[in-house]
């Protein structure tokens, strides 16, 4: 990102402050008496419009006030990021001090996403420890009476195990099936199958199986991708969120896939998703700051905090790797 001049450094920085703790646009007046800035309102003024002129300020109103833009935030968390504050360190001596007093991990996560609401007044949501996917390589078919059973290999060098009723008459088909998926899974390279080119004559046992492998390949998918969430109340008291139609699709989102809010993407712009750069639009008005941890089963779980855009980032990120970094120390 581009290199702002010192002084717009400098009112940028504050401007970010004054509206994360008062939530009122800020003017020029108000910036050199409360940060002390050493220029005339005028000339704040004037660099405050620069600013604007840039995108990274807007203004609500022709008579209010300056407010960050989402591009103002975006440039503040990459560039302007203060140190975290004194009460960081007191969370990560609270998390010193947590031992593994308790019985399964969801109580653990649910413990510590409470602490992380409690700590920064947003949401919070910690994923579970899930591996990186693996891909079937091999699907094995063995005739057992009337039953079929099903091995499939993935390439983690696992093997699950499915035990299904053979349907009547399709005995002669196996061995055709059998030949379908190597083809398959040898052009696909990722373990995916397609399904338009399944012969007609393997359609009775060929339904089955597919069926039957993709609600397996779901169903542990779903148990590994589990996620805790505790504040969702904290954000509906926040003025962003006071019109249901901005606080909707987010609690759309929580009650049927919230571990959507944790997108797998690499490139997650330093662990902070601002507003429209996060892909699923039902957090667009939103801000989302992550950490991952790993446990010692080579899982990978996220430590995600959520709220508006007119947050404490430092204070934010640091928290959320305090977390992870406690929960990875206790996991390995």
């Amino acid at each position: 990102m581009e290199t702002l001049p010192t002084r717009q450094q400098q009112v940028l920085q504050a401007t970010v402050h004054h509206y994360v703790d008062t939530i009122e646009p800020v003017s020029s007046k108000t910036l050199v008496q409360r940060f002390g800035l050493e220029a005339s309102s005028a000339t704040v003024r004037s660099v405050m419009g620069a600013l604007e002129q840039r995108g990274l300020l807007i203004q609500p109103h022709p008579s209010a006030g300056r407010v960050p833009s989402p591009l103002g935030y975006r440039h503040y968390v990459d560039c302007l990021l203060p140190p975290p504050g004194v009460p960081v360190h007191h969370l990560n001596r609270e998390l010193t001090n947590l031992s593994l007093q308790w019985a399964a991990l969801d109580d653990l996560l649910w413990h510590l996403a409470r602490r992380l609401t409690d700590f920064t007044g947003l949401m919070s949501l910690i994923t579970r420890p899930r591996r990186r996917q693996p891909i079937l390589q091999e699907v094995r078919l063995v005739q057992s009476g009337d039953r079929l059973l099903v091995m499939l290999v993935e390439s983690s060098g696992q093997a699950s195990h499915l035990n299904l009723r053979l349907p009547f008459m399709s005995a002669i088909e196996l061995s055709g099936m059998e030949c379908w998926f190597s083809d398959q899974l040898n052009q696909s390279g990722d373990g995916s199958f397609d399904l338009t080119s399944l012969p007609s004559h393997l359609d009775m046992i060929g339904s089955v199986l597919l069926e039957a492998i993709q609600s397996h390949t779901q169903s542990k998918a779903s148990d590994e991708r589990g996620a805790v969430f505790h504040g969702m109340s904290r954000l509906i008291t926040q003025p962003e969120f006071s019109e249901s139609s901005t606080f909707l699709p987010l609690m759309e989102l929580m009650d049927s896939q919230p571990v959507a809010v944790v997108p797998d993407e690499a490139n997650n712009l330093n662990g902070v998703w601002i507003g429209k750069e996060h892909p699923n639009s039902a957090l667009a008005k939103c801000s989302v700051v992550q950490s991952s941890y790993r446990s010692s089963n080579e899982g990978i779980g996220q430590v995600a905090l959520i709220g508006p855009m007119r947050m404490a980032y430092s204070t934010a990120m640091s928290s959320v790797r305090s977390v992870a970094n406690h929960l990875e120390k206790i996991l390995l």
